[in-house]
């Protein structure tokens, strides 16, 4: 049975030009970047030849580049990071209730370390209105954290505006772009972001490995202790190899982004056209809104998510569902539910989420599977009332 992969947001495939670069570092690279002999001195090359290729995805300067773990260490540090460091006797921070859970989990941390946090409602369109972050916005804001897109909705929120509405209240602006990277433009001289958060495993590179960008002069405590890696801003021996692959997937980006989103637009659109004229009673949940061009998600009204995508699955094909297995139960999505879905429509909810792997065929057969499935799906649940 072929099997075919639409589940990229959640993370892709080590991509072949990411192999061929990534295989001989393992193999001769193995120095520690902070030795000043041969060895050491051959890896920081590498590190800083890394850092160049993620600044200039981003049009940043490679000293603004901090590499780490992952999106998650990266929205941590960010967020933990700024407010930690506020010298204000009272810390105020904003951020939405759309946010990745790495963001999430940091501001109830920041709580429980006696900081307060707004948490901004989103439209029905899972897009943030600025003039409510401006409404959140207090004396003592120290930072604003607005994902730059949503790794359910694929929708894209205004950053620039929300940047300049933090600025002029004399607060930091982070943005978790974990998802918007290698999907759409990343300019962050002209974005006015102060943090951005980057993943490797979602821009097929292995996982493990992420960057946070720090502008210059925006000051950062650090959540690790040890060593002076990284300026100071996060201790460890740096991943060497991890970063050369981070490095060598921003490079491809740089010269293959606008040929590559095009093409993947193209078969989400046929994708959701597909569905949407062979199965009755769907909906695109964010679908009026600007979107991430890979992302679509899908309300099939009357089916229970996870049963469809247990289905697709055993016919070949990797989705995912709007809800959540947390203690054996299945809680609906938390995106979902803050655009207002009730708990049943969340659950009946399906991401698709394509890359490069994907082909026009391969979307056509998945089309195919959904419009049978959906129907058997309905007849069961029919029968069963």
């Amino acid at each position: 049975m072929n099997r075919f992969y639409f589940d990229h947001n959640a993370t892709t495939p080590v991509s072949p030009e990411v192999l061929e670069a990534l295989e001989p570092v393992l193999r001769e690279v193995y120095g520690n970047a902070s030795s000043i002999h041969h060895y050491g001195q051959a890896a920081k090359q590498r590190l800083e030849e890394a850092r160049r290729q993620v600044a200039a995805l981003i049009r940043a300067e490679p000293q603004e580049i901090v590499l780490l773990s992952g999106g998650t260490e990266a929205d941590n540090l960010a967020i933990l990071g700024t407010v930690r460091n506020s010298l204000r006797p009272q810390r105020h921070v904003i951020t939405t209730t759309i946010e990745h859970p790495a963001v999430l989990a940091a501001c109830a941390q920041l709580e429980r370390e006696g900081a307060a946090v707004t948490y901004v409602r989103v439209g029905s369109d899972g897009v943030a209105d600025p003039e409510d972050i401006r409404h959140a916005l207090r004396p003592e804001t120290v930072l604003v954290s607005v994902m730059h897109a949503n790794n359910e909705l694929g929708t894209v929120q205004p950053i620039a505006e929300i940047a300049r509405l933090a600025h002029e209240a004399g607060a930091v602006f982070h943005s978790d772009g974990v998802q918007a990277l290698g999907k759409v433009p990343v300019d962050l001289a002209g974005l006015s972001v102060d943090l951005y958060s980057m993943s490797g495993h979602k821009i097929y590179a292995p996982k493990g490995v992420g960057a946070l960008y720090v502008r210059q002069g925006t000051a950062l405590a650090p959540i690790l202790f040890g060593g002076p890696h990284e300026r100071g801003r996060r201790a460890g021996t740096e991943n060497v190899a991890g970063a050369v692959a981070l490095g060598r997937a921003a490079e491809w980006l740089k010269e293959n982004l606008d040929a590559e989103t095009a093409r993947v637009r193209a078969l989400r659109d046929r994708l959701e056209r597909g569905i949407l004229g062979r199965v009755p009673t769907v909906e695109v949940n964010g679908g009026h809104a600007p979107r991430t061009p890979n992302t679509t998600s899908i309300r099939f009204e009357g089916i229970q998510g996870e049963a469809l995508v247990i289905a697709l699955d055993l016919k070949g094909f990797a989705v995912s569902s709007g809800a959540a297995c947390s203690s054996g139960a299945v809680e609906p999505s938390h995106v979902l539910t803050a655009i207002g879905l009730p708990p049943d429509q969340a659950r009946a909810t399906i991401r698709f989420s394509l890359g490069r792997s994907n082909t026009a065929e391969q979307v056509d057969a998945l089309v195919e599977a959904v419009a049978e499935l959906a129907a058997h799906l309905r007849r069961v649940s029919t029968a069963h009332v």
